[in-house]
């Protein structure tokens, strides 16, 4: 009964990360982003998910060799790493070379995994913290920067 118990206490990082992530997704959804709702959530619950698992194999498996090498950062890396193949997967140029598309939606599955990190760690204030920033970026200052007049390339 007490490891049931210690699974439903890690099950709160993935349930933030599922509400934070899906806040995320959310704002790029009814923007109508190929990237949304529901990859946003998998990518944040799915890094949540990494950082829990690694926590746990350290507390598993540490007292019982002194030759086995625990290596959370590297997980951390993994993480950064994997999601940053899909970001790149959604990065898109024109034959000309002078436009791109998708890197605020690579950037945005970057920033849920880093939510997503943030709550597998147990540190919610700074996950909400940072899902806050990351919806005003993508609300407010995108209307923001679309003011902003753009100097034309070829000039």
């Amino acid at each position: 009964m007490e490891g049931v118990l210690h699974e439903l206490n890690l099950m709160k990082g993935l349930l933030a990360a599922f509400a934070l992530s899906g806040l995320i997704g959310w704002e790029r959804e009814r923007h109508g982003h190929n990237a949304g709702l529901r990859t946003h959530i998998l990518v944040g619950v799915s890094a949540a998910l990494f950082i829990v698992l690694s926590e746990a194999l350290v507390q598993t498996f540490a007292g019982q060799d002194d030759q086995v090498r625990f290596d959370v950062i590297g997980v951390l890396g993994a993480v950064v790493s994997g999601v940053s193949f899909l970001g790149a997967g959604a990065i898109f140029s024109s034959k000309r070379g002078d436009q791109m598309k998708g890197l605020t939606t690579a950037a945005g599955l970057l920033a849920t995994a880093a939510v997503g990190v943030a709550c597998g760690l147990h540190l919610y204030v700074l996950a909400t913290g940072a899902t806050l920033l990351f919806l005003f970026t993508l609300g407010p200052l995108s209307r923001v920067a679309e003011a902003i007049p753009q100097k034309r390339r070829d000039e």
